[in-house]
C-alpha cells in the first residue's frame, strides 16, 4: 500500500546535467520526466501535472521565467512547486525567479545534497503522504509511515489501490481530480486502465470510509470527476 512516488518534471537544456540530475532524483525514489526547453515543458505539464518543477532558467526557446510565469498564472497549476536553477547569482536576479513565482531559487553550481534537501522540502508542501506526514480531513486519519486508517477513531480496512486513492484525495481536500490524473497519481502513467475502473475503486473508498457511518465525505463532480468535501 505504498503511497505512489513523487513526479518531478526536470526542465534542462544541457543534457549531461540533466542526466546527473535525473539519476540523482531517481536514487532518492523520486520519478522523473524529461524536457529539454520550455515549450516541451508545458507540453508535458499539460498532459501530466506533476508534484514539482525544477526549471533551469537560460534555455532556447523560451526561458525558464517565462516557463514559471505561465505555471504560475494558470489556475490548475499555480500550486505547483518550482525550483529555479540559474547561473545568475546577483541579488536582483534571485529577486527577480521569485517574484515571477519561483517557490525556491537555487545558484548553479549547486551542492546535489543541497539541492535535494531543497526539493523534498517543497515536496512537503505539495506531497505531504510522501514525506511521512500525517493526513487528516474531519473524522479521517491517514498515517503513511504506519498505512493505517482511522475515521472516528475505529479502524479501516483497505485494498492498496483504495488506500493510494484515499492519500491523492486527502493531500489536496476540495480539489477536482478527473478520472486521468487519477489513474496517472494512482496507477501510475505507463499503465493502461480504463477510466471506468476509477469509478469502481471509487466506489469501493465510498464503502470503506462509510463502513462504521457516517456521510459519505467523497464528492462526484458531474463531467469533472472526484473530490474530497
Amino acid at each position: 500500500m505504498s503511497v505512489t512516488q513523487p513526479q518531478v518534471l526536470l526542465v534542462e537544456d544541457e543534457p549531461a546535467q540533466r542526466e546527473v540530475l535525473a539519476y540523482n532524483l531517481e536514487s532518492e525514489g523520486f520519478a522523473v520526466r524529461r524536457a529539454e526547453n520550455g515549450e516541451e515543458a508545458l507540453l508535458m505539464v499539460s498532459e501530466a501535472r506533476p508534484d514539482l518543477v525544477i526549471l533551469d532558467w537560460m534555455m532556447p526557446l523560451m526561458s525558464g521565467i517565462e516557463v514559471c510565469r505561465q505555471l504560475k498564472t494558470r489556475e490548475d497549476t499555480r500550486e505547483i512547486p518550482v525550483i529555479m536553477l540559474s547561473a545568475r547569482s546577483e541579488e536582483v536576479d534571485t529577486v527577480r525567479g521569485l517574484e515571477t513565482g519561483a517557490d525556491d531559487y537555487v545558484v548553479k553550481p549547486y551542492a546535489l545534497r543541497e539541492l535535494m534537501a531543497r526539493v523534498r522540502n517543497q515536496l512537503r508542501r505539495s506531497r505531504p503522504a510522501a514525506s511521512g506526514a500525517e493526513l487528516v480531513f474531519d473524522d479521517i486519519r491517514l498515517d503513511p509511515e504506519r498505512h493505517r486508517v482511522n475515521r472516528a477513531d475505529k479502524e479501516l480496512k483497505l485494498g492498496p489501490t483504495e488506500y493510494r486513492l484515499l492519500v491523492t484525495l486527502l493531500e489536496k481536500p476540495g480539489r477536482v481530480f478527473s478520472r486521468d490524473q487519477l489513474l496517472d497519481h494512482v496507477w501510475g502513467r505507463d499503465i493502461y486502465v480504463d477510466t471506468r475502473t476509477v469509478d469502481v475503486h471509487i466506489a469501493r473508498l465510498r464503502k470503506a470510509l462509510t463502513i462504521h457511518g457516517g456521510i459519505d465525505p467523497i464528492r462526484t463532480v458531474r463531467g469533472a470527476g472526484y473530490a474530497l468535501g
